[in-house]
C-alpha cells in the first residue's frame, strides 16, 4: 500500500524557515516549515541540505504529496538555501544558536540596533558590538570567532555535501586543518580517513573520486596499503605479514595486483611503511611502530643487564622494620618478590587479585623512601591512577600527564634530553600499556633509575598496537615475579575466587545468598536485557544500598546486538535519566545527550586534558552556545556540539574500555550471541573490574564457552623478537 499521494506537475517554492522539525547532519535529510509566499500558514517542506538554520532563505523545486501520517507536505528534489535578509529571518537566524555568545535574547537586540546590517558589523567592525548592552570585550571576541568559524564550517558542509557525503564531521574537520580545509581535503582526500575520528576510507575514496583521482591511480593504491595497516593496529597488530596485507588491500581497492605491488614498492622506497623479516616471516610496519619495538628492546636490555642505583640495604633488617610499620607478615612468596625488588634494576610484579601485589609494592615503596630513593608512580588511565594513589598514599599520576602531553600535538615534553624526576618509576596495571607508551616511557626513564612493572597478564592486552607486558614476561629478557597465592583475608570473597577459578578454565561455583558473586541464569536475550535494566534500576540499589548511576557500571563483550552498548545504553538512559519536560537535549551522532547522564570520553583529548575511557556525568547543556558541560573528578570540560562524536553514554561500556578501572558493582550480559568475543580473559577481566559486587546474567553455555576459550588473537608484532635477541 502506498504511503503518499503525488501530484504530477513540478512546481517552485520559497520562503523564510520558521522552524527546523528535523535535520540528520550524517545525510543532509531536512524537513523544515517554512514561510512561503503565497502561503497563509507554515508548509512543511522535504529535502536535503548540507546545512539549515532557521531564519534562512529557501528555494525549492519539487512536487507536492499527501504524506498518510504527516499531512501535506512539498517533497524537493532540489533545496537551496541563503543567509537571511529580512529583520524577522536574521533574528531568527542568529537566535537559533549557530554562533556561540548569541542566544534568541541577544539576536532580539542586535538586529534592534543595526538591522539588516548586522552581518556587515559581525565581520569587518565587531568593535561596534560592544554598543549594545550586556556585550563586552569577551562575548563580542567570542561572536566574532564564532561566526568566522561557522563560515569555514558551512563552506565544508557544503563541499562534502556536494561530493556525497555526511556533513556531520564538518566542525571535526575544520578543527584539525583550519581555515584552509577544503584546500587540504581536495589536494588530498585520503587523509581524512587518517585524521578524522568517524571518517572511514570508503568515505575519502568517495570524495577522491568525485574529485577526479582514478581508481587505478598510484595515489590511492598506496593509501589503500597505509589504511589496510592503520586498521590492523585498531586490532592491535604492529604489523601485518606482506601476503595478508596485498590481500586485504586488494579486497578493499578492487584492483589487480600489479598495482597493488607497485604502490607498496613505492611506499616501501618513500620510507612510508617499512619491510623487516621477523622469525622467517616477512612484515611490513608502519615506520614509527618499528622504531618503537626497537626503542622498547634497546631499553630494555640495557636496564636488564644493569644491577639497582639503591642505597645499602641490609635486608633481614628491612623486612623486620616494615613488618613492624605495616604489621602485616610477608609470606615466603612475598620476602623473596621483595630481596628480588631491592636488587634488581627492572622487575615485573604480576598475578590475580588477592595475592599480594599491593601489599608487595607498598613494601618496596616503603623501604626504598625511608631511604630517600625518590620513587615517581604512574598508571595508564585516570581512574587507575587514582586507585594506585589511595592504595599507596601516594601522589600517582597518569602515564600522559606524568611525560606532560602537549595540548594539541600529543607529543611529550619529558623524553631522553628532558627525564622524569625519579629513582624508581612504578607503572600499574602494565597490561594496558601499548607499543607506542611503553616507548615514550622508557625513554623519559633517567640513566640510573629503576623501573618496576606491576600488572596481570592474564587480563586483556592494551587496546593498541601490541601485548608489551606478555612479551616482555615471555621474553626472558626481564625478572618477573608471579604471585598466585590468594591470601586468606580475601579468600572469602567469591569474586577473588571465581575470578581465579575462570582463570584456570573452571566454572563459577553456585553462589550464595549472601555473597559477592552471582550468576542469574536467561535464555533468552531479551530476557537477559530485562533482568539486567530490573538489577540496574531497582535490585541493587534496594539491597546494596548503591547508586544505579555513580556506583553500578554495565559491563558488555561488544558494541552491537541487542546485548550490546548501543542498545543497552538506550534503554538503561530511559530507564534511568528520562527526559524530563523544559530541559535541553544534545542530539548529535546518534546519541541523544541529556543533563545527568554518565558518559564515556572515547578517545584522547589533549587540549581538554582527558583520554580515552575517561567517565563523566553531563551537568550543563547551553543549546545558545551550543555547548555540553562534562564533570570528570571534579573538573569541568566543555564541547562544543560538534565534538560530541568524542562522547558516548555510559551506562554501559564494552569490558575492554574497563581496563584499568574498578566500580563498586559490575553486570555482565552474557549470551551465545557474543560468540565470537567469548574469551576466558575477557570475562576474567570483566569479573576483576568489581569491587563489591559482580552480577553476570545470561546463558550458562555461553558462560561455559567463554571459560573454555583460552585463545587469544594473535597480534603480529616484532617486539618478541627483538627482545629474545638480546639475550
Amino acid at each position: 500500500m502506498q504511503n503518499q499521494h503525488t501530484t504530477a506537475i513540478a512546481e517552485t517554492l520559497s520562503g523564510l524557515i520558521e522552524d527546523v522539525v528535523f535535520f540528520n547532519e550524517e545525510n543532509g535529510f531536512a524537513i523544515i516549515k517554512v514561510k512561503a509566499s503565497g502561503h497563509r500558514d507554515p508548509v512543511t517542506i522535504v529535502g536535503s541540505l548540507p546545512s539549515v538554520n532557521p531564519g534562512e532563505w529557501v528555494s525549492a523545486q519539487g512536487r507536492w504529496v499527501q504524506d498518510r501520517q504527516f499531512g501535506r507536505q512539498f517533497r524537493a528534489e532540489l533545496l537551496t538555501s541563503t543567509p537571511p535578509s529580512t529583520r524577522e529571518g536574521i533574528e531568527k537566524y542568529l537566535g537559533s544558536g549557530m554562533v556561540k555568545g548569541i542566544g534568541p535574547t541577544y539576536a532580539k537586540k542586535l538586529v534592534a540596533k543595526f538591522g539588516e546590517g548586522i552581518f556587515d558589523i559581525i565581520e569587518n567592525q565587531s568593535a561596534r558590538l560592544e554598543e549594545v548592552d550586556g556585550i563586552g570585550p569577551k562575548r563580542r571576541r567570542k561572536i566574532k570567532d564564532a561566526w568566522a568559524e561557522q563560515k569555514v564550517i558551512r563552506e565544508i558542509m557544503v563541499f562534502l555535501h556536494s561530493n556525497g557525503v555526511s556533513t556531520s564531521r564538518a566542525v571535526r574537520i575544520y578543527k584539525t586543518y583550519g581555515d584552509d580545509a577544503i584546500e587540504k581535503v581536495r589536494a588530498n582526500p585520503y587523509r581524512l580517513a587518517e585524521d578524522i575520528a568517524g571518517i572511514g576510507f570508503k568515505t575519502a575514496d568517495q570524495i577522491a573520486q568525485k574529485v577526479g583521482i582514478p581508481v587505478d591511480s598510484l595515489v590511492r593504491a598506496c593509501a589503500g596499503l597505509n589504511h589496510v595497516l592503520l586498521e590492523a593496529t585498531g586490532q592491535g597488530h604492529c604489523a601485518l605479514p606482506i601476503g595478508l596485507l596485498k590481500d586485504e588491500t586488494g579486497k578493499l581497492l578492487l584492483v589487480n595486483e600489479q598495482l597493488i605491488d607497485t604502490a607498496l614498492q613505492r611506499t616501501l622506497a618513500a620510507g612510508d611503511l617499512a619491510l623487516e623479516s621477523i622469525d622467517g616471516e616477512e612484515l611490513i610496519f608502519l615506520p614509527a611502530l618499528k622504531r618503537a619495538e626497537e626503542g622498547i628492546a634497546g631499553r630494555i636490555r640495557i636496564l636488564s643487564a644493569s644491577a639497582s642505583n639503591y642505597p645499602p640495604i641490609v635486608f633481614d633488617k628491612a623486612v623486620t622494620w616494615c613488618q613492624g610499620r605495616t604489621g602485616k607478615e610477608f609470606a615466603p612468596s612475598q620476602r623473596e618478590a621483595l630481596k628480588q625488588a631491592l636488587t634488581s634494576r627492572v622487575l615485573i610484579i604480576t598475578g590475580g587479585p588477592g595475592v599480594g601485589k599491593t601489599t608487595l609494592v607498598n613494601a618496596i615503596l616503603l623501604i626504598l623512601r625511608a631511604k630517600k630513593v625518590n620513587c615517581v608512580l604512574c598508571a595508564p588511565t585516570g581512574r587507575a591512577a587514582r586507585r594506585l594513589s589511595e592504595t599507596t598514599g601516594l601522589e600517582a599520576k597518569t602515564i600522559h600527564r606524568l611525560l606532560e602531553v602537549q595540548p594539541g600535538t600529543g607529543r611529550f615534553a619529558r623524553n631522553e634530553s628532558n627525564p622524569v624526576d625519579c629513582d624508581l618509576l612504578v607503572v600499574d596495571e602494565c597490561s594496558m600499556v601499548d607499543v607506542t607508551l611503553m616507548n615514550h616511557l622508557l625513554r623519559a626513564l633517567p640513566v640510573r633509575a629503576s623501573l618496576l612493572l606491576v600488572g596481570d597478564v592474564d587480563q586483556l592486552p592494551s587496546v593498541g598496537p601490541g601485548m608489551v607486558l606478555r612479551n616482555l614476561i615471555d621474553s626472558g629478557v626481564v625478572p618477573v615475579v608471579r604471585l598466585t597465592e590468594v591470601f586468606r583475608q580475601v579468600a572469602h570473597s567469591r569474586i577473588i575466587t571465581t575470578a581465579h577459578r575462570v582463570n584456570e578454565g573452571r566454572m563459577p561455583e553456585p553462589g550464595a545468598k549472601d555473597g559477592d558473586f552471582f550468576f542469574i541464569d536467561r535464555a533468552e536475550p531479551e530476557q537477559i536485557a530485562e533482568t539486567l535494566v530490573e538489577m540496574v534500576k531497582t535490585r541493587i540499589p534496594g539491597k546494596f544500598r548503591l547508586d544505579p548511576l555513580r556506583d553500578v557500571q554495565v559491563l558488555c563483550p561488544m558494541n552491537r546486538g541487542s546485548l550490546g552498548i548501543r542498545e543497552l545504553n538506550v534503554r538503561l538512559q530511559e530507564e534511568l535519566n528520562p527526559a524530563r519536560a523544559g530541559e535541553p537535549v544534545a542530539e548529535k551522532f546518534g546519541w541523544k545527550f541529556r543533563v545527568r547522564d554518565k558518559v564515556l570520553q572515547t578517545e584522547n583529548n589533549y587540549g581538554k586534558d582527558v583520554f580515552n575511557g575517561d567517565i563523566g556525568q553531563i551537568v550543563t547543556i547551553d543549546p545558545d552556545e551550543r555547548e555540553v558541560a562534562v564533570r570528570f573528578y571534579q573538573r569541568e570540560v566543555r564541547y562544543d556540539y560538534g565534538e560530541l562524536d568524542e562522547l558516548s553514554l555510559a551506562y554501559a561500556i564494552t569490558i575492554h574500555k574497563s581496563q584499568g578501572s574498578e566500580f563498586p558493582a559490575v553486570v555482565i550480559p552474557l549470551a551465545m550471541q557474543q560468540y565470537l568475543l567469548l574469551q576466558r580473559n575477557l570475562i576474567y577481566t570483566a569479573i576483576t573490574r568489581g569491587k563489591q559486587l559482580v552480577i553476570v546474567i545470561g546463558q550458562t553455555k555461553a558462560l561455559a564457552a567463554a571459560v573454555r576459550n583460552n585463545r587469544t588473537g594473535q597480534r603480529f608484532s616484532g617486539l618478541l623478537a627483538r627482545l629474545k635477541s638480546a639475550l
